[in-house]
């Protein structure tokens, strides 16, 4: 059951927000028994990106031990946190670094 604070990662992209799928937000509100969910996006510098109500279909929870990914955005200079990809191609699985 996702709480306020917890982290939670976008399952799928809010183009009008500016919001892509895999980014991470903190959720500060929970409306209707957790069925949606106030979620603030936030720059490493703590400045807010977006502050976007979404349903429960559209995040989940931020496992635990799962690593973070750090992706640039050059035409908004912004630097986002992601949840880190595998790399099936090489057959490791092992957990790598993407840039997006």
């Amino acid at each position: 059951m996702i709480k306020e604070h917890d982290r939670v990662v976008l399952k799928k992209e809010v183009p009008d927000q500016g919001l892509k799928t895999g980014d991470v937000g903190t959720v500060i509100h929970v409306h209707r028994k957790g069925q949606t969910f106030e979620v603030e996006f936030l720059t490493l510098q703590g400045e807010t990106v977006a502050i976007a109500t979404l349903e429960a279909s559209q995040v989940r929870p931020v496992k635990k031990g799962k690593s973070l990914t750090l992706a640039y955005s050059a035409p908004r200079n912004r630097v986002w946190v992601r949840p880190s990809q595998t790399d099936g191609k090489n057959g490791t699985g092992r957990k790598y670094l993407r840039v997006a």
